[in-house]
C-alpha cells in the first residue's frame, strides 16, 4: 500500500522490477560475483568486459565415493560414558569420548568445483558506462558497457528448463561480436575436442582414505550468428559475428547415493544437444516462465526510496544509517531466489554453501551440516510458498533413514535409524569431527521435524503415509537408546550434547546427558508421529508408548539466572556469547514455548537470548530474527537485520566464529560465506510479518516502526491458508485469505492494529477445530526459577474464527 516514489531507476527499471542487484563495476573476487543456478547447475558470474569467468559448479560433484563412516568401534565406550555424566564426572566423560569416540574413518566427503569457463574479448580493457545486475524476478544476471562507441550486452541464466548455463553476446551494431572461450579446472581433468563441442573430463578428489569416483564432464559448445567461429587447441573462437549464444553442459555418473554407474558422456551431451537446438528468445522465455512460477507466489512491498538508485554493495554499506526499507525486502526476495536456484525437486538439498563453491577444500567440507545450517535452508521453504522446493531434502530424509540403522545398529545397539551432526553426498550417518561437536545423534530427529510441518501446510496425506515409515523408525531408535537418569528418574540421551557449546568454567567440555535441546527435539519427534499415526490410523500401541515416554522426558526448567538452562544441570553462565542458541529450539522453530501457553518460560527464554547478546555469525543472527520476531518484538528483530546487512569486504576469506554481515553479492557472511544465513533471515522477515505455529493466523506479530506501510503478498500459513496483507500506520486494512483445504481459520490481530473487525468474522470460542493448526502441546512439569523473572509485556490481541471453503477466497477489510 505504500505509495512508491517517482525515482530515475538503473537502466530501463521501474518500481515493479526493481528486484535486482546492481553494480557500476566488474567483480573483483568471489564474493562480489553474481549467483545463478538452476537446481542442479551453478555459476558465479565475474562480469569483466575483457575477461568475463564462470566459476561452475554441480551439485554432485563431490570428493569420495559411496560409503559410511562407521566403524565397530565407534560404540565402545558408551556405557562407560553414560555412567560418567550420570556420576556428575563430566570433565571425565569429555576425555573418554575424546580418546575412544573419534571416528576411525572419516568425517564427510568435500562438495568440489567443476572448474571455470573464460570468455576474452580483445580490445575490451578500457569499457565505459560500465553497469552489471542479477535480476531476481528473472533469474537473469545481465552485464553492459561500451566500446568505442558499440554498447555490448551479455545475458546469462542457469536455464531450470534446458538443464545447462546459456551465455548470450549481443551488440548494437553489427559484426563485433569477437571473443574466445576456454576452460580450466582445479580437479585432476583432461580436455579434448569432440563433435564441435569443448569438453573437459575430471574425477573428483581423495579424502580421507576415501578415492575420489565421481567422474564429471562438462561440454561448451558455440553457436554464432554471422561472422567466423573455430575450434581449435581446445579454444573456441569467434570472429565478427552478429551475436553469439555460448551452451555449457555439465553432468556426472552420479545415480544416486549408492550406484555411480551413470554415464556422464552420454548424460552432458544429450542436455547440450536438445538446449543448442533451441532459438535463444524461446529458451529465455520457458526459463523465466518456469522461475516465476514459483517466484511470483510472494511479492512484499515495503516502500522505495531514492537508495534504489545505488549500487547494492552502497546500499548495504549505508542501510544502518538510512531508511532503505526496500533493500530489506530484496534481501528476502533474494533468499527465495536462492532456494529455488539450488533446491529443484528431484535434485540434492543446497550444502552448507548452497550449490556455489570454488574450492577443492570448501570451509567445513561444503557438506550438510545437520546441527542447525541444513535445517535453517529449508526454513523459508512452506511459509514463503515455496513448498515442493522441500522435496530434496524429504529424498535425503529416506535415504539417511537406511544408512542410518547400519549406525543405530553397531553404535548404539539400537533399533531405527540415526545420524550425527553432520552427512554428505553419500548420506554418512556416523560422527564426524571430534566428538566436542560430532557425538551429538539428533541430526536425523531435527530433519525429520520437517517431515510434520510439510503437512501442517499442505494437508497431503499421501505425502504423510509415504513419510510416516521414516518418523517411526526415528522414535523406534530414541525409546531404544533413553536411559534413566538417577536423580529425578527423567529419560534423557546420553550421551550428546548441546550443539558446539560448553558448560564447564574455562574447559573444552560438551559431553552431556538431558542436554535441553534434546528433550525439545525428543518430544517433537514423539509427538509428531503419534498424532500422524493416529491420522493414517496405525500403530495404536507405539503412540501410546510415544505418548507415555513425554511425560518422562526431563522438562525445560528455569535456572537460578532466570535462564532457560541449556543443560538438564543449572550451569549456563550469564556471560556465554556463544553463537549456537539451541536450547531456543523449543521457541523457534518448534511451539513449545508461548507468551500464551507457556508464560514462565517464555520469560526465562527471553532471559537466555537477551544474556546471549546481538553480535553472532551470519547464520546465528538469522536464527535471531525468527527468536525476537516469536517474541513479538519486531524492532529488535530488525535491528538484527540492520546488523546481517552490514557490509563485509568481498576479499575476506578467513574462517570466522562471529562476526557475521553480507558481502557485495549479497550472501551471507559467517564469514566465510554460509548460505544459511540468509536463509534464516528471509524466514525471520516472514515471521515478523505472519506467523501459524501457536493455534492461529497472528497477523503482523512483530512488525517493526519503520515498517509503518506496506503490503505482503502471497505467505503460507499452516492449515493451508495463503495470506495476503495491507497495512497503513501500522494498522491493518486489508487481509485477503485463500483457503486452500477448508476448515476454521483463526485469526490472531494485536487490539491495537484494529480499526473493526470485518463482519465475516466472529470471536473464537474455545480449541481451533482445525486439525492442521499445530495445538498446544501436553503440559510439562516446571522447575521454578531461584532468581524472580520479570513479566515480558505482550501486546493485547483479540482472535477470530473464519469458517472456510477449500479454494474459496474471502477479502476481510478493517
Amino acid at each position: 500500500m505504500s505509495a512508491v516514489a517517482d525515482l530515475a531507476y538503473p537502466q530501463d527499471s521501474k518500481p515493479d522490477a526493481a528486484l535486482k542487484l546492481w553494480y557500476n563495476k566488474p567483480a573483483e573476487n568471489w564474493n562480489e560475483a553474481l549467483p545463478i543456478g538452476n537446481g542442479r547447475l551453478g555459476a558465479m558470474v565475474f562480469g569483466n568486459p575483457a575477461r568475463e569467468q564462470l566459476q561452475l559448479n554441480e551439485e554432485t560433484v563431490w570428493s569420495g565415493g559411496p560409503n559410511n563412516n562407521i566403524t565397530s568401534e565407534s560404540g565402545a565406550a558408551i556405557p562407560e560414558l553414560r555412567k560418567l555424566l550420570f556420576e556428575g564426572k563430566f570433565e571425565e566423560a569429555q576425555a573418554l569420548a575424546d580418546v575412544k569416540m573419534f571416528p576411525k574413518k572419516n568425517s564427510g566427503m568435500i562438495y568440489q568445483p567443476v572448474g571455470n569457463l573464460f570468455l576474452r574479448f580483445p580490445g575490451h580493457q578500457n569499457a565505459k558506462n560500465y553497469y552489471r545486475d542479477l535480476n531476481i524476478e528473472k533469474a537473469v544476471a545481465t552485464i553492459t558497457y561500451d566500446v568505442d562507441g558499440v554498447k555490448y550486452k551479455r545475458e546469462v541464466f542457469s536455464s531450470f528448463t534446458d538443464q545447462v548455463i546459456v551465455v548470450r553476446l549481443t551488440a548494437d551494431e553489427p559484426g563485433r561480436i569477437s571473443f574466445s572461450a576456454f576452460m580450466d579446472s582445479p580437479q585432476k581433468s583432461s580436455q579434448r575436442t569432440e563433435d564441435k563441442k569443448l569438453v573437459l573430463s575430471g574425477i573428483t578428489a581423495d579424502h580421507e582414505g576415501e578415492k575420489g569416483q565421481i567422474k564429471f564432464e562438462s561440454q561448451v559448445r558455440v553457436v554464432a550468428e554471422g561472422g567466423e567461429t573455430s575450434l581449435a587447441n581446445n579454444i573456441w573462437s569467434v570472429t565478427n559475428a552478429n551475436a553469439a549464444t555460448v551452451y555449457i553442459s555439465i553432468a556426472t555418473n552420479f545415480k544416486n547415493y549408492k550406484d555411480i554407474s551413470g554415464n556422464a558422456n552420454k548424460k552432458a551431451a544429450a542436455y547440450l544437444s536438445k538446449a543448442s537446438k533451441k532459438r535463444y528468445p524461446k529458451a529465455l522465455a520457458n526459463h523465466i516462465a518456469f522461475y516465476q512460477r514459483y517466484f511470483n507466489r510472494v511479492r512484499l512491498n515495503l516502500g522505495i526510496t531514492d537508495a534504489i538508485n545505488k549500487p547494492t554493495d552502497q546500499r548495504i554499506a549505508e542501510f544502518a544509517k538510512s531508511d532503505d526499507r526496500h533493500l530489506a525486502a530484496l534481501y528476502f526476495q533474494f533468499g527465495r531466489y536462492l532456494l529455488i536456484s539450488s533446491s529443484q525437486p528431484g535434485n540434492q538439498p543446497p550444502t552448507l554453501q548452497g550449490i556455489w563453491n570454488d574450492k577443492m577444500l570448501a570451509p567445513w567440507d561444503s557438506k550438510y551440516t545437520i546441527n542447525i545450517n541444513t535445517e535453517m535452508n529449508y526454513w523459508p521453504a512452506e511459509v514463503t510458498n515455496l513448498s515442493e522446493l522441500h522435496e530434496p531434502l524429504f529424498k535425503m530424509l529416506k535415504d539417511l533413514s537406511v544408512t542410518g540403522r547400519e549406525t543405530a545398529k553397531v553404535m548404539y545397539g539400537a533399533d531405527g535409524w540415526v545420524t550425527h551432526h553432520n552427512t554428505d553426498l553419500w548420506r554418512i550417518t556416523g560422527p564426524v569431527d571430534r566428538p566436542y561437536a560430532g557425538l551429538w545423534p539428533m541430526g536425523g530427529n531435527w530433519l525429520s521435524q520437517h517431515l510434520w510441518d510439510h503437512y501442517l501446510f499442505t494437508g497431503d496425506k499421501k505425502f504423510l503415509k509415504e513419510y510416516y515409515p521414516v518418523l517411526k523408525t526415528a522414535s523406534d531408535f530414541y525409546l531404544d537408546i533413553l536411559q534413566e537418569e538417577p536423580l529425578h528418574k527423567w529419560l534423557v540421551v546420553a550421551p550428546s550434547n548441546s550443539p558446539e557449546n560448553t558448560y564447564v568454567a574455562g574447559k573444552r567440555v560438551s559431553i552431556a546427558a538431558g542436554a535441553t535441546m534434546d528433550n525439545q527435539l525428543l518430544h517433537d519427534l514423539f509427538s509428531k508421529t503419534a498424532n500422524a499415526g493416529e491420522i493414517l490410523n496405525r500403530d495404536a500401541a507405539l503412540r501410546d508408548t510415544l505418548r507415555a515416554t513425554i511425560a518422562k522426558l526431563a522438562p525445560m526448567q528455569i535456572g537460578k539466572h532466570s535462564q532457560l538452562q541449556e543443560w538438564m544441570h543449572d550451569l549456563d553462565r550469564p556471560d556465554d556469547k556463544h553463537r549456537h542458541i539451541s536450547h531456543l529450539y523449543g521457541l523457534y522453530p518448534s511451539n513449545q514455548i508461548s507468551p500464551y501457553r507457556t508464560p514462565e518460560l517464555f520469560d526465562a527464554a527471553k532471559t537466555s537470548l537477551l544474556y546471549r547478546g546481538d553480535p553472532a555469525t551470519g547464520w546465528s543472527m538469522g536464527w535471531k530474527v525468527n527468536l525476537w520476531a516469536r517474541f513479538l518484538d519486531g524492532n529488535h528483530a530488525y535491528k538484527l537485520i540492520t546488523d546481517q546487512l552490514k557490509l563485509v569486504g568481498g576479499k575476506q576469506e578467513g574462517v570466522s566464529t562471529s562476526g557475521g554481515g553480507t558481502y557485495p553479492n549479497m550472501f551471507d557472511a559467517h564469514p566465510p560465506f554460509q548460505i544459511d544465513g540468509n536463509f534464516g533471515c528471509t524466514a525471520g522477515i516472514a515471521e515478523m510479518l505472519m506467523q501459524s505455529h501457536d493455534g492461529a493466523i497472528h497477523i503482523l506479530p512483530a512488525l517493526p516502526d519503520n515498517w509503518s506501510t506496506g503490503t505482503i503478498n502471497g505467505l503460507v500459513a499452516r492449515g493451508g491458508f495463503e495470506i495476503d496483507i495491507d497495512w497503513k500506520d501500522s494498522r491493518i486494512i486489508q487481509l485477503k485469505i485463500k483457503s486452500r483445504l477448508g476448515g476454521n481459520c483463526r485469526l490472531r490481530i494485536n487490539d491495537d492494529m484494529k480499526k473493526s473487525v470485518s463482519s465475516l468474522l466472529f470471536p473464537a470460542r474455545g480449541n481451533n477445530p482445525n486439525p492442521f493448526y499445530e495445538q498446544p502441546h501436553v503440559k510439562r512439569p516446571l522447575i521454578s526459577a531461584l532468581a524472580k523473572l520479570k513479566p515480558v509485556v505482550i501486546k493485547a490481541s483479540s482472535e477470530y474464527d473464519l469458517n472456510t471453503k477449500a479454494g474459496k477466497e474471502y477479502i476481510l477489510k478493517f
